[in-house]
């Protein structure tokens, strides 16, 4: 993880932390790093955005970096995650780069870029944006009349990704009953058309985004007003986004939540089935429970685990010529159809397999037995966040604990690649014990790095 950049792009409290200097500045950076991969022709870079407030004030710092530069700008508006890294592969953009803290309140704002292949860019691409922007490694050109970078709008954006994502499943999901909760988000615009296209009965929630409501009790992160809406409902299936709608958590007929782990494990068998799981293997993290490991052993499967953050995922998935990945949170990368995770395709893959199937939903949430598992999130000092590994009581704290479980539980301790927070996740086979443990080393960190 860079200085600038975390596991998903740069990011911070709009305006203090992530500035509009800081924003131009990464613009400018991006477009020289771009002018020098490109042999020097004019480069061409689009750039989307989620609902947050702050998000036009970031979109107009970066157009004026950009430009500086002579690089030409195109706007896609708001839009998920997933479309810009689509819109950039579909007219051969140079890089795409979308405003957005993904499931972060609305205080926040990220800049994420896209390379010209739809991935996130490489983290030696964000290596060289970092140096020319916190060490002054290169001279920026400033180009005067016609070389200066043009913006143009692309009105239609919105309706090509819909087309996309509807194209990749091959049943109609008329007469299927399902909730989605758009986060007040990016799938606020995009969710209506396309389940609409789809021809599924539906309702849509959080969808009246106001620049501040973005993630504010609900979507991906407040799963329980879906679970509630869909056992009350009737529904078939709920889906719930986060504030970008790269990642989807989805609610079966009973109520009861599907996580990422759930998802891989019902669309992984989906894939193996109609023979379309490449290498028979899936990708996941080191968070992934454990439960999903013995599931992909019983069934005949290859389970890759990747470093936390879907990059990573990714980086793995390419590596091995594998095509179905994902992190718990709900990121699923579905490399057939998309370049990153997409958490409104994902809902679309399920929708598609429970139509195939005639089957419902809770039907299949019982393919992993999940061993009990708990996270704690303890918000830490910089100073903290940054030394953690150094700590020694909680460096002790940590073998003590994992001496305890055995060898049937896991303890992994990371700091977050997006916020000022370290992560204690148990995991174990006795649930009590798990959380016990737990709140002690939270309590560890909170004494000492807080």
């Amino acid at each position: 993880m860079g200085r600038l950049f975390g596991t998903d792009g740069a990011r911070g409290v709009a305006n203090t932390e992530l500035t509009c200097e800081l924003a131009m500045q990464i613009g400018r950076a991006a477009a020289l790093v771009l002018t020098e991969d490109n042999g020097g022709r004019r480069p061409v870079v689009m750039i989307g955005k989620d609902t947050r407030a702050s998000g036009a004030m970031l979109e107009g710092a970066l157009i004026a970096g950009l430009c500086s530069v002579g690089a030409d700008v195109v706007l896609l508006g708001v839009v998920p995650t997933p479309a810009v890294a689509y819109m950039v592969t579909k007219h051969h953009a140079d890089a795409g780069i979308m405003i957005s803290a993904s499931h972060n309140p609305c205080e926040y704002n990220g800049i994420k870029i896209f390379a010209s292949t739809g991935y996130k860019l490489p983290d030696a691409e964000e290596a060289k944006i970092e140096a020319i922007v916190l060490d002054n490694a290169e001279e920026i050109p400033a180009p005067t009349g016609g070389e200066v970078g043009r913006v143009t709008v692309k009105a239609d954006a919105i309706d090509e990704y819909v087309e996309h994502v509807a194209s990749t499943i091959d049943v109609r999901l008329d007469g299927l009953r399902i909730a989605l909760d758009c986060a007040n988000g990016s799938a606020s615009a995009t969710a209506r058309k396309l389940f609409t296209k789809l021809g599924a009965d539906f309702d849509i929630f959080f969808s009246e985004p106001d620049g501040v409501n973005i993630n504010e009790n609900c979507g991906s992160t407040h799963i329980g007003n879906l679970k509630k809406t869909v056992k009350e409902g009737g529904y078939d299936a709920g889906f719930a986004f986060d504030g970008d709608a790269d990642r989807c958590l989805a609610v079966d007929n009973n109520g009861e939540l599907v996580d990422g782990d759930y998802i891989l494990a019902l669309t992984a068998e989906d894939m193996m089935e109609r023979g379309t799981l490449k290498g028979n293997a899936v990708v996941g993290t080191i968070l992934t429970n454990m439960g999903f490991h013995r599931y992909c052993s019983e069934r005949g499967m290859k389970f890759i685990a990747a470093k936390v953050g879907d990059r990573y995922v990714l980086e793995e998935m390419l590596k091995n010529g594998y095509n179905l990945g994902g992190e718990q949170s709900g990121h699923v990368i579905f490399l057939d159809f998309c370049t990153t995770g997409d958490g409104q395709l994902t809902a679309v893959q399920i929708c598609g397999l429970l139509k195939r199937s005639g089957k419902k939903f809770s039907e299949f949430t019982d393919l992993v037995k999940p061993f009990p598992q708990t996270m704690i999130n303890v918000k830490v000092t910089p100073e903290g966040k940054k030394n953690w590994k150094n700590c020694q009581p909680l460096s002790q704290a940590i073998k003590a604990a994992e001496a305890e479980l055995g060898p049937t539980g896991r303890i992994i301790v990371r700091e977050s690649g997006t916020e000022p927070l370290i992560r204690v996740m148990t995991e174990g086979e006795n649930e009590q014990q798990i959380l016990r443990l737990a709140d002690e080393l939270a309590d560890v960190v909170r004494d000492h790095l807080c």
